[in-house]
Formats: C-alpha cells, sequence, structure tokens
C-alpha cells in the first residue's frame, strides 16, 4: 500500500494518502481495497487528486459493466458512463441509485473536480442502521408488505440505457421474465413500468437487512409515484417515521478537490445538500462489480 493508509475520517472510512508527493492511485492493492469495501459499503480516497477518466479506470480494476442514468450529462464521448451528478442545484433526497427499478447497480463511484464553495455536501446513511433504529412496528410493517414503484419511460430514454441502436424487441427481451416487473408499451414506443420489491433489502457484502431503497425520494419526488403492493398509499406519518430515524443518522462527505468516493448500492443510500456556486462538479460513475 505505500503510503496510503486507512484511517476513520469524522466515521467516513478513508484511504488516505499522506505522503509529501501524489501516490497514483492505480497503483493501490486491489484486493486490500476490495477486503476494506466489503467490510465497510463506503471508502473515501483522498489525497490521490483523482480526475473523471482515473476514476473510471480504476473502476474497471474491480467492475464487470457499466451502466448509464438516465437523466445525468454525459462528460465525453470517450468516457461515456462517466456523468455529471443530478442536474440542479437543490437537495436530494435519500436513495439508493435505480432501486425504484430492478436494475440496481452494485456501486456508485463519486470523483469531485470543483467542490461547491458553500454546501454542496454528498450525504449518505447506512441502511443497516436505519433499518436497526426503526421502530418494531415499522419493520413488521415492511417485512410483510412489499412497495411498488411507478414509472414512465420515453423512447429516448430507454435507448439511452440499452443503447442508442435497441429497438422494442430488446425492451422485451431485457424486461421478460424479472420477478416482481410488469410492463406496458405505449403507442408512442414509451414504457410505462411497475415494479414491486421489498424495502429491506440483503447487502451484497455480509447478507444484512438494510433499509436501502428509494422510498423517500420517490415519495417526494414529484414525477415519481411509489405505493404499497396493493397500490394503497403510504401513510404520511410512517414516512415522517421513517424521515426522522434518517436525520439522526446523516452523514456528510465534505468534497475536496480529487476525492474519490466508493458506495456500497446495497446497503448505503446517499442524497446531498443543496447549492448556489454554478462551479460545482461531482461525476459519477455506476457499475456492476465482478
Amino acid at each position: 500500500m505505500a503510503e496510503a493508509k486507512l484511517i476513520p475520517k469524522n466515521n467516513l472510512p478513508t484511504i488516505l494518502n499522506d505522503s509529501s508527493q501524489t501516490q497514483d492511485i492505480q497503483s493501490l492493492s486491489v484486493s486490500y481495497i476490495l477486503e476494506t469495501f466489503q467490510e465497510t459499503g463506503i471508502l473515501l480516497f483522498r489525497g490521490f487528486q483523482v480526475n473523471y477518466e482515473q476514476m473510471k479506470v480504476f473502476a474497471e480494476k474491480f467492475s464487470s459493466r457499466f451502466v448509464l442514468d438516465k437523466d445525468r450529462p454525459i462528460v465525453d464521448s470517450r468516457n461515456k458512463y462517466v456523468t455529471l451528478v443530478d442536474p440542479g442545484m437543490h437537495y436530494v433526497s435519500p436513495h439508493c441509485e435505480n432501486a425504484n427499478s430492478p436494475f440496481r447497480p452494485d456501486v456508485i463511484w463519486f470523483c469531485c473536480g470543483v467542490p461547491a464553495a458553500q454546501g454542496g455536501e454528498t450525504l449518505y446513511w447506512d441502511g443497516v442502521r436505519v433499518w436497526q433504529e426503526l421502530s418494531e412496528e415499522l419493520q413488521q410493517l415492511f417485512l410483510a408488505t412489499k412497495i411498488k414503484f411507478w414509472q414512465k419511460f420515453p423512447a429516448a430514454d430507454w435507448k439511452r440505457f440499452l443503447g442508442s441502436s435497441a429497438t422494442l424487441a430488446d425492451v422485451k427481451r431485457t424486461l421478460g421474465d424479472i420477478s416482481g416487473l410488469s410492463y406496458t408499451i405505449n403507442q408512442d414506443q414509451s414504457i410505462s413500468l411497475e415494479y414491486v420489491c421489498s424495502a429491506v433489502v440483503k447487502t451484497k457484502y455480509g447478507h444484512q437487512d438494510a433499509f436501502a431503497n428509494s422510498l423517500i425520494a420517490e415519495y417526494k419526488n414529484p414525477r415519481g409515484v411509489v405505493t404499497f403492493d396493493d397500490n394503497s398509499p403510504i401513510p404520511s406519518p410512517v414516512i415522517n417515521q421513517i424521515q426522522q430515524v434518517m436525520n439522526n443518522l446523516t452523514e456528510v462527505i465534505s468534497w475536496q478537490t480529487g476525492d474519490l468516493v466508493m458506495i456500497d448500492n446495497s446497503r448505503f443510500l446517499h442524497g446531498r445538500r443543496s447549492f448556489t456556486d454554478r462551479k460545482r462538479r461531482i461525476y459519477s460513475l455506476l457499475s456492476y462489480m465482478k
């Protein structure tokens, strides 16, 4: 590991390069990083001055494939899976990436090009701890009752996900025989999806129960619809109780230029604080692990 070492930093496990010279992140031990990541579920790499191209090369060491988010702008054609984070400067509620669909990636990678002058911190929540802190009443509710996400994808969106040359036949092959998923192809070639799943998932590493989902984000998103699986609405007192638990467990990534963060998307939810600095640049990458 040369000069790099793991240290706890404000509850955020950090691989820190504390040498006087910048160490290439590509020289870090893959086996050590993987072992540490499987244990912690989140890692901050600081002091390596990583840019988004280096993030992609580093992520390739751990990833079997990458996927695109339908809403995020691609940075450049040579790194087509690297995008800027969610458009806008608003607060982003806690969510797991693509947890409102059966296409949840394993890992979210974030790289800081330019931190906001004020605000704009990335927030995160350990879904294992959230689940442990929920009341027994809420735990029993979500163990007994699944949730349903409703979405509609214009043709441009599903072509971004499947590839620009994808056809409706490709859509049918991709969406066929997926547990909990039903869909309708509309006249304008948009796709309406209903996805039923548990709000409680088993983590990829350790198989712990985690309240790792997009329930809060979709409930508060004016474009999103989430209900119980029998189509009944989720009562606002239930959402408020969950939000209160999460408020007490919020952790913060205060960005520095060149930071890289690796997040287990089966365990941790993430979001962000609002900001006004238009120079802020945080890049993201979604991947499945090898």
